[in-house]
């Protein structure tokens, strides 16, 4: 990418793009860049990357792309646009049931996270014998009913108030152990499968008790 075609003088597109000079330098201080460093990683000489950061020039679209990427942040970000902050609270009138696989789940944690959080009603004899395996790690709380937690070999059976934390990579099924099911809270990391997926194991392979 030319220096040129990279930047705008500022009298150019100051209308356009607001000032990316104070957050380009926080930037590259907080990573520990030197001047030349990053400026060869974005492909610019270190003399244009220090107009950027003074604001004797602004960058183009495309250059705003480049330096997100370095940096690892979004271009929104470098121009400073507020973000809307998350609800941290997520009220029961808000948590609509849907079915899936036989079971029935709540979405109660927030999105965008890391991890995933639901509360799960597990019919009796629904996905019994249904083996998940996956990335990531599993934490459930029994809250009514008794559940059977295989891990491995070895069955465990959990009830109310009992929880388990586990390394999903170990196969695992999931099972209610009394007739009217099984609620639990459920929580587990979101990884590079879809929610579903991690949550119910519909992409599982299914093997025999």
């Amino acid at each position: 990418m030319s220096d040129t075609a990279a930047e705008q003088p500022t009298g150019e597109s100051a209308d356009e793009l607001p000032s990316v000079a104070p957050r380009l330098r926080e930037l590259r201080r907080r990573t520990g860049l030197t001047l030349e460093t990053a400026a060869r990683r974005v492909g610019l000489s270190p003399a244009h990357l220090s107009r950027l950061e003074t604001n004797q020039r602004q960058p183009s679209l495309p250059m705003l792309l480049a330096l997100a990427r370095m940096y690892g942040t979004t271009v929104s970000d470098l121009l400073g646009e507020a973000v809307p902050e998350r609800d941290p609270v997520i009220r029961a009138a808000r948590a609509e049931p849907s079915p899936a696989g036989g079971w029935t789940y709540w979405t109660v944690g927030g999105a965008g996270r890391a991890m995933q959080a639901l509360r799960v009603h597990v019919p009796q004899r629904a996905q019994g014998d249904l083996v998940r395996v996956h990335p990531g790690e599993e934490w459930l709380y029994v809250l009514k009913g008794r559940l059977r937690l295989t891990l491995g070999e070895t069955v465990h059976l959990l009830d109310p108030g009992d929880a388990a934390h586990f390394d999903s990579l170990t196969p695992h099924r999931i099972a209610a152990a009394t007739r009217g099911g099984t609620q639990l809270l459920f929580v587990h990391t979101l990884l590079q499968s879809g929610a579903a997926e991690l949550c119910l194991g519909d992409a599982a392979p299914r093997r025999g008790l």
